[in-house]
Order: structure tokens, then C-alpha cells, then sequence
């Protein structure tokens, strides 16, 4: 069993303007998230816009990002966003034979209505029981469509269960991320905080790496925060107000602004969102420029990192 910590980038899918799953753009983003030493990756996700994607197409997806990868860091996946039980275990199902090393639930789907942990508990007690059991688990506190935080209760079950290898943490809160990192702790469960202002404290705390949107932007930055911040503990809270201040602008139009970020970098050729239909640099003004400001700070500190 692999295990899921580190730097864990919520992979975008990028798509061409006819609205096709861009391959050979995918390709080279997976080249890009590697040259910049992420731990692992997060295939199928919200970030992928997976509630807007067919089955088929999750599952291809995941695919093509496992055999690209082959093997160099771990490939978690999702895909799970049904809610009827017979549709998820039908679709984990597939995305569990795509070859990835972590299938990752999502919280909102065990209890669809937020009816609380007896709904909680049985829907995951049929999944368990469906899925293969060599299959390791994660668990993901999406916000869509609704964000449903874990219970202690609920937690420690998953951890204690050996069948658990990784939570990305939504709390958003360090103390609810402190205490779930002491609750897991001694089980193959790690807790990673998703929360870019949080990110360094939660690091301290015991959160085992950082899933948040803009590993889409600087992932490196995030990976010296975890692996090297604590020698370095001046440079680390500057640059961790520099990644909380960024990542603020996720609220202007992501993963759209993400997507342009990555056109201007020659990554991929499109930015067409099936998830967000705007003009977002129109609609966001000043965005564009914040983006260059993005990747403006970002050289600066990729310089002052390896000084």
C-alpha cells in the first residue's frame, strides 16, 4: 500500500475548443506537475471538473494519468459524484480498474441530504463491501454539492478501518486539522489540509502535504514549504503569506483562471471550462494582471528558495 502525502496537485483536465478532452495538452501538464517534484497526484477531482465529465470519460481520464505517470509518484482518483448507491459503487467500481493507487470517496455522496452519520455510515458500510478490498480508500471533503465535514466519529472509523490512506481536510480550520492529525495518528490515514492559508501552520501541526487549488499555479513552492519550510522557518512564513495572498484569487473565476495561467505558460492551447462559461478576465477585472503578478512572485521565490 502507497503512501498518499506531500505536495498533491488537483489536477486540471484540459479541454479543446470543441470541447474534447485535450490529450496531448493533459500530457504535458502531467510533464509539468512532475518537473516541479509533486509527491502525487489527484486525477478526477472537482479540480478536473468531474461533475461535468461522463463516466467514460473519468474513467479514460484517470487511465491516460496513470499510464503517463507510470509509476513515478502515486495517482489518486475520484470520480464520484452520484448519488443514487448503485451508481457510485458502479462508478468507483470502474475507476478502481484503471490502475490508480488510492480510490478517493467523496464525504458528500455517503449522505447525500446531510441526514447525519446513520445515513453516513450505511452508505459507506455498501461501498466498503462492493469494493475490492485491496484497494486503498481516501476520503474528500469536496464542496460540491454541498461541503460535508466528517464527524470525529466518523473519522477515527475510517482510520481505525485500515482500509484509509488519505483525507483532503476542507475544514479549512487549523484547529479542526490539528485535532483530526492527533485522532488518526499510529493508522495509515494522513490528513492533507486543502486551506492555501492555512497551509504552513497545518504543516506544523502534523498535516501530512497540501491539496489545494493552486498547486495548480506553484506547486514547488508548496513542496519546499512542507519538505524544507522548517529549515529555513524566516523564508517559510514569508513565503506562506505570499501563497495565502495568491491563492485568494481563486475566487476570480477558477478553474478558468487556471486553465489561462497554464495557456500563458504554453501548456495547453485552449482555456475552454465546461464548469465556468465567462469571459473571466472581462468579468474580473484586473484579473489578467493579477495573473502576471502570480507568475511574477512565483519566479521570485522559485530564486529565493535555492539561494
Amino acid at each position: 500500500m502507497k503512501t498518499i502525502n506531500g505536495v498533491v496537485p488537483v489536477m486540471l483536465t484540459p479541454f479543446t475548443e470543441n470541447n474534447e478532452i485535450d490529450y496531448p495538452g493533459l500530457s504535458r501538464l502531467i510533464d509539468w506537475y512532475l518537473q516541479r517534484g509533486v509527491d502525487a497526484l489527484f486525477a478526477v477531482c472537482q479540480s478536473s471538473e468531474m461533475q461535468y465529465l461522463s463516466l467514460q470519460e473519468r474513467v479514460e481520464l484517470a487511465h491516460f494519468v496513470v499510464q503517463q505517470v507510470d509509476g513515478r509518484v502515486p495517482v489518486i482518483a475520484s470520480g464520484h459524484i452520484s448519488d443514487a448507491l448503485d451508481q457510485q459503487i458502479e462508478e468507483l467500481a470502474m475507476m478502481a480498474g484503471t490502475g490508480i493507487d488510492a480510490l478517493v470517496l467523496v464525504t458528500n455522496h455517503l449522505d447525500p441530504k446531510n441526514l447525519g452519520s446513520a445515513t453516513f455510515f450505511s452508505t459507506l458500510e455498501a461501498l466498503l463491501a462492493a469494493l475490492p478490498a485491496s484497494m486503498p480508500l481516501g476520503l474528500y471533503e469536496c464542496p460540491a454539492p454541498y461541503r460535508r465535514l466528517l464527524t470525529d466519529e466518523e473519522l477515527a472509523f475510517c482510520a481505525n478501518s485500515g482500509r484509509f490512506v488519505v483525507l483532503k481536510d476542507v475544514s479549512c480550520d487549523l484547529a479542526t486539522v490539528t485535532r483530526r492529525v492527533q485522532l488518526v495518528a499510529n493508522t495509515p490515514l494522513n490528513i492533507i489540509n486543502a486551506n492555501a492559508a492555512i497551509a504552513y501552520p497545518a504543516m506544523l501541526a502534523g498535516s501530512k502535504g497540501f491539496s489545494g487549488v493552486f498547486t495548480n499555479f506553484h506547486p514547488e513552492l508548496y513542496h519546499w514549504l512542507y519538505h524544507q519550510g522548517a529549515q529555513q522557518p524566516a523564508l517559510a512564513e514569508e513565503l506562506a503569506t505570499f501563497l495565502s495572498l495568491a491563492a485568494v484569487s481563486e475566487t476570480l473565476g477558477y478553474p478558468k483562471n487556471a486553465k489561462i495561467y497554464h495557456q500563458r505558460l504554453g501548456t495547453f492551447g485552449s482555456e475552454f471550462c465546461r464548469v465556468n462559461k465567462d469571459n473571466v478576465l472581462e468579468k474580473f477585472w484586473g484579473l489578467g494582471v493579477i495573473l502576471d503578478q502570480i507568475h511574477t512572485g512565483t519566479e521570485f521565490y522559485q530564486k529565493k528558495i535555492v539561494e
